[in-house]
């Protein structure tokens, strides 16, 4: 089933969707490399959980969930990596996906969507489409798997004619490679984008010029600060929208949800979440089903263990997350400013 892991705090978009486990893009700076080996591929969820998910059947993770909220397809492997042409999990995904309309954001860097028939599916579905691109230099030294970053420019125009909207995720932005970055711009709007999401580098060790934020090492607020408005205004002038995954940097965004759905009819996303809390308590909304007891398992993802499970058996949504609303040394990780 779909599922719901530790991003429920801060992302309006939190319950993810993967066909696969395992990628072999082997992206060098994968989170997903820090619990588990990538390069073991395997099909992972299929049609039937996707299909429950939509009837409305939830699991313990997502039991807080009483609406179509919109899937994350693609949280933590790509759906359209090259296994894909030899299991097809993902295009029987894709059928019912375009059967029953249900709204979701896609994330890949694969090519394979610009093929038949997952062209044409694509073109009956209610879909926001993300291609994980940040500039040439970063794929040929970071992502020695993936298809070049002219191909995923090509994928760009192409879906550009099929989906709602084209969303480009700018991930890794490293500022050392603003100018390039920035230089990008122009040529994704030409392509058909409608906004860039960007978001920077985060590590578990420390590396020059990087300050320690929670669990991860990350550039200071300042550097960022200064480096996405320079993003922000060359985007407006390119006709594009401007997101901020930087969660110290999130209300810099043209929408809360960095995903870019913002005013899609059917994407409802979830603004029960620090992203809100923080910086539009007027917007939080909280459905019935967030106050059941035992909505709040999806958190069991912050402290996996005995005694974290037998707190949140009985607890509901809204008061865990209530709690981490109060919780300043949790909310300074998202508006620190160094």
């Amino acid at each position: 089933m779909p599922n719901c892991g530790s991003q429920v705090i801060i992302c309006d978009l939190p319950i993810r969707f993967d066909t696969y486990k395992g990628c072999s893009h082997a992206c060098k700076y994968c989170f997903v490399n820090r619990k588990t080996d990538i390069s073991n591929v395997s099909v992972h969820e299929g049609p039937e959980a996707l299909l429950n998910f939509i009837q409305g059947k939830r699991a313990q993770e997502t039991s807080w969930c009483d609406w179509n909220i919109p899937l994350h397809w693609g949280g933590l492997s790509d759906p359209f990596q090259p296994c894909e042409k030899i299991h097809k999990n993902s295009l029987a995904c894709l059928e019912i996906l375009a059967k029953t309309k249900y709204p979701f954001v896609v994330s890949t860097k694969g090519t394979l969507p610009m093929e038949e028939p997952y062209y044409s599916l694509f073109k009956e579905c209610n879909c926001v489409f993300q291609v994980s691109m940040t500039c040439p230099s970063i794929t040929s030294r970071l992502e020695l798997g993936a298809p070049s970053f002219d191909e995923r420019l090509a994928l760009v125009a192409k879906m550009a004619q099929a989906v709602k909207r084209v969303i480009v995720r700018c991930q890794p932005y490293l500022p050392e490679l603003h100018t390039e970055i920035k230089a990008q711009i122009p040529r994704l709007a030409e392509a058909g984008a409608y906004g860039i999401i960007y978001e920077a580098l985060k590590l578990t060790k420390r590396r020059a010029g990087m300050i320690k934020l929670g669990a991860d090492f990350v550039y200071p607020y300042l550097i960022l600060r200064n480096k996405f408005m320079d993003l922000k205004d060359t985007c407006h002038a390119n006709g594009l929208k401007f997101f901020s995954g930087e969660n110290r940097l999130r209300s810099t965004g043209d929408g809360l949800c960095c995903c870019g759905v913002d005013g899609l009819n059917g994407f409802q996303p979830s603004t029960h979440n620090l992203n809100h809390y923080i910086y539009d308590k007027a917007g939080v909304k909280i459905t019935p089903a967030m106050r059941k007891p035992g909505s709040a398992f999806c958190f069991h993802a912050m402290g996996q263990d005995s005694k974290t499970y037998r707190y949140l058996r009985n607890r509901n949504f809204n008061e865990v997350m209530e709690m981490y609303e109060k919780d300043k040394s949790i909310v300074s990780t998202f508006v620190s400013k160094d």
